[in-house]
């Protein structure tokens, strides 16, 4: 009789090789995919690889890193973007530590590679000094909300100080109320791109909140107006919103109030992402079960009690998936300001390639702003996803 206490597990060599048996080589006809396969992607690989390290003028980008992420912003100002970066990395920090999964090590590993990360960027001594205190003070910040877990009120604060983190990164960057202003003008690159998206992501979610309480409202003329405005916004493709914004809405304000460029376009995003986010949040809200609001009714609450606390937060837990697919084209979208006279990334990208030295070099500068966008785009679908997780536990 075996003991099953003698059973020894195989080893983590022999798991992977029965699973390529298994996977990969369990006939002749899926062992000739698998080597023809193999020899597509090698390469592949292989050639990507040998055009980055050797045909590849990767100068396009280190000489131009500063106006791909600050465009024209001045020099003399910088200490505004770093006191962004320094806020925005604490609580990034925070919140891996107080709602994320991560060990301890794997947060020492994660900040030991952005050191190297650091030290290895195409910038002056100053700057890397100042990223690797930023990387110190993401760590930190983990660690501190690691701490923060046991205090019942910690992601409350954490949320409230995420939004308060908002007007004081604008007054940071636009100046006055006892800074230098800073034109409008000179919001380029990176910046402008996250400026527009978070702006719009932020004004945006509580309109279409707003709009999708509206459209199950029992009231004619509340539903009746979110249900035209959701369905002609929704008719209109976003460029042509844009283009409304920056040359139509001048033409109607009165005589000496002028609304800058960006806020216009901030605007048009918030107008037009509100429609489509109404939208998925109605979802959520049909797919509430009516009895859910009958037994509300039944303990004594009042509607808007019961939407606040009962309807609203399970319809938005369902609504996740959607609303955060809505964010990400949102951010993809603002790559559409360049077509208006806004210089984003995009436009960035347009005057490198016009530089005499860098003409025709459009595979670097492309694939650089991809890189850009995937990682934002990437990191809010891994946030998504974590909450999700979280909420269903």
């Amino acid at each position: 009789m075996i003991n099953n206490s003698d059973i020894v597990p195989p080893s983590y060599w022999l798991r992977i090789s029965r699973w390529v048996k298994a996977n990969l080589f369990n006939g002749w006809f899926n062992s000739i995919l698998t080597l023809i396969s193999a020899w597509l992607i090698y390469q592949v690989v292989g050639g990507i690889w040998t055009w980055a390290t050797t045909i590849a003028q990767w100068s396009v980008v280190s000489s131009n890193l500063q106006l791909f992420l600050v465009g024209l912003y001045p020099a003399t100002e910088f200490w505004r973007l770093w006191s962004i970066l320094a806020i925005a990395g604490s609580l990034s920090g925070i919140s891996w530590g107080l709602w994320g999964r991560f060990s301890r090590f794997v947060a020492i590993a994660i900040g030991s590679l952005s050191i190297a990360l650091a030290v290895l960027l195409p910038v002056d001594g100053i700057s890397k000094f100042l990223i690797l205190g930023i990387t110190i003070a993401i760590t930190l910040g983990f660690f501190m909300g690691q701490q923060c877990k046991k205090f019942t009120k910690s992601s409350l604060i954490l949320a409230i100080a995420w939004i308060a983190s908002l007007p004081v990164s604008l007054w940071l960057i636009g100046g006055n109320l006892g800074l230098v202003p800073v034109d409008v003008n000179v919001w380029n690159g990176l910046i402008l791109t996250l400026i527009v998206a978070i702006s719009g992501i932020v004004l945006s979610f509580p309109l279409g909140v707003l709009l999708a309480l509206g459209r199950q409202s029992t009231l004619p003329l509340i539903k009746w107006f979110c249900v035209f405005y959701i369905e002609v916004v929704r008719g209109l493709p976003l460029i042509g919103i844009l283009f409304m914004a920056q040359v139509m809405l001048p033409l109607f304000l009165p005589a000496g109030l002028e609304i800058d460029r960006v806020l216009r376009a901030i605007a048009a995003f918030v107008f037009f992402s509100a429609a489509y986010l109404a939208e998925n949040v109605r979802g959520g809200l049909q797919s509430i079960p009516k009895g859910q609001a009958e037994a509300a009714r039944a303990l004594g609450l009042n509607i808007p009690l019961t939407i606040t606390l009962i309807i609203l937060p399970q319809a938005l837990k369902a609504s996740i998936p959607a609303i955060v697919g809505q964010f990400i084209g949102l951010f993809k979208d603002t790559s559409l300001v360049a077509i208006v006279g806004l210089v984003d990334l995009m436009g960035v990208s347009r005057s490198v390639l016009s530089q005499p030295e860098f003409i025709g070099r459009y595979a670097e500068v492309y694939l650089f702003v991809a890189l850009i966008y995937w990682m934002f785009c990437f990191s809010l679908s891994q946030a998504s996803q974590k909450l999700e997780r979280k909420l269903q536990n």
